[in-house]
């Protein structure tokens, strides 16, 4: 983990894709980024959390004073979040709000469904950049529900362009992107380009619990994100 922020009210850190942010129900002995801050910090609690496979900004209380301000803030919508998202084809609408209920898939585990006996959430996009066929999202979510920012695209029909639970493909090949123009190297194998959700916690702003100060914070676009990107604006 990148430590962004350390002072005696909280810690913000740059998770990287495959890290739990808190322990798993079934499987807590996973390695995760609430077990292995406490390791070394003593108390840390958790205010907001990331997927598995999303990369970027996430933000932990050090006591319980500091949860209790930060936990009223997102309820209250004062955080400011920020995502970047590549997604399947081009929105036709640049700036567009999603407002589906959802609620957890009644035949699998783990999954969400839109559903109108779900609870409300609320996501808003627009278009950073057209990439031929796909598209570079900055999304902001006003609810923080699990898998939100995943079915809310695929909802409005451009999932995220890797999205095994949500979307069309579990991985980016460049032959996918080329076509007939792609020629394979003498082994004939291929590595992928991109192997995970295309999900990035880009920017995240609040009031700070202690000195009430607004403070920001900005994690760029990650390395395999961005090869992604340039054969995308390249090929696509």
């Amino acid at each position: 983990m990148n430590l962004i922020h350390e002072d005696e009210d909280i810690l913000v850190i740059d998770k990287p894709p495959g890290l739990l942010t808190v322990p798993d129900r079934y499987l807590p002995e996973l390695p995760n980024a609430l077990d292995a801050l406490s390791k070394k910090y003593g108390e840390v609690r958790p205010v907001q959390r990331l997927d598995k496979e999303t990369r970027g900004l996430l933000c932990f209380a050090r006591h319980q004073d500091a949860q209790r301000s930060l936990s009223i803030q997102f309820e209250q919508r004062i955080v400011e979040t920020t995502y970047l998202a590549i997604v399947e084809n081009k929105p036709a609408i640049e700036i567009g709000e999603i407002d589906y209920a959802l609620a957890p898939h009644p035949g699998k585990p783990g999954r969400m469904i839109v559903s109108n006996k779900g609870k409300s959430a609320i996501s808003k996009y627009r278009i950073k950049e057209e990439l031929g066929g796909y598209s570079l999202l900055e999304v902001k979510i006003m609810t923080g529900r699990t898998h939100q920012i995943s079915v809310h695209l695929a909802a409005i029909g451009h999932p995220l362009l890797i999205d095994s639970f949500y979307g069309r493909r579990d991985k980016l090949l460049l032959s996918q992107i080329k076509g007939r123009r792609y020629r394979p190297n003498r082994s004939g194998e291929e590595r992928p380009l991109l192997s995970r959700v295309p999900l990035h916690a880009h920017t995240l702003g609040f009031v700070h619990p202690a000195t009430e100060e607004e403070i920001n914070f900005i994690s760029e676009l990650p390395k395999d994100m961005r090869a992604a990107v340039a054969q995308l604006r390249k090929w696509g």
